[in-house]
């Protein structure tokens, strides 16, 4: 079958072309970068929130580190997302330039990516400490009275 059967078909020439294919890849690299953008914002909103409910309460350092974790929590969420529209930039004839553009961005994002998450795991560890800590501290206390 040849291009000009299927244009008497009706079936358009250009359905896969790679400027429609552009097109659209376009179009879900901007999805997918707010989505990205929603995500940390979103993140940003209620961490803001919950430090001020912190701070209001007086609250002692436990409270804080729980609110940058929820905080770093959503940046890596975002930060995927930010490298997924990335990889989507580079999906249809990249050239060698993007390509490069590509491993030095997924290098950072992804270094961002491990210490962000290695940072996550010190902290919540340190929390589990504090809160079991606090809890035989509260268990000593109780047989006392």
């Amino acid at each position: 079958m040849d291009v000009l059967a299927v244009e008497e078909t009706g079936f358009p020439h250009s359905f896969l072309s790679e400027d429609l294919l552009r097109s659209y890849v376009n179009l879900f690299i901007r999805l997918v970068e707010a989505a990205g953008a929603i995500v940390i914002f979103v993140g940003a909103v209620i961490a803001a929130v919950q430090f001020v409910r912190a701070a209001v309460r007086g609250r002692h350092r436990d409270e804080f580190v729980r609110v940058r974790l929820g905080l770093a929590r959503y940046l890596l969420l975002g930060l995927e997302f930010q490298l997924a529209s990335d990889v989507l930039r580079t999906a249809i004839a990249p050239s060698f330039a993007e390509i490069g553009k590509l491993a030095a961005i997924a290098a950072i994002r992804t270094a961002l990516n491990y210490f962000l998450g290695k940072e996550i795991a010190e902290e919540r560890e340190e929390v589990e400490k504090n809160e079991d800590r606090d809890r035989e501290g509260d268990r000593a206390g109780g047989d006392r009275t």
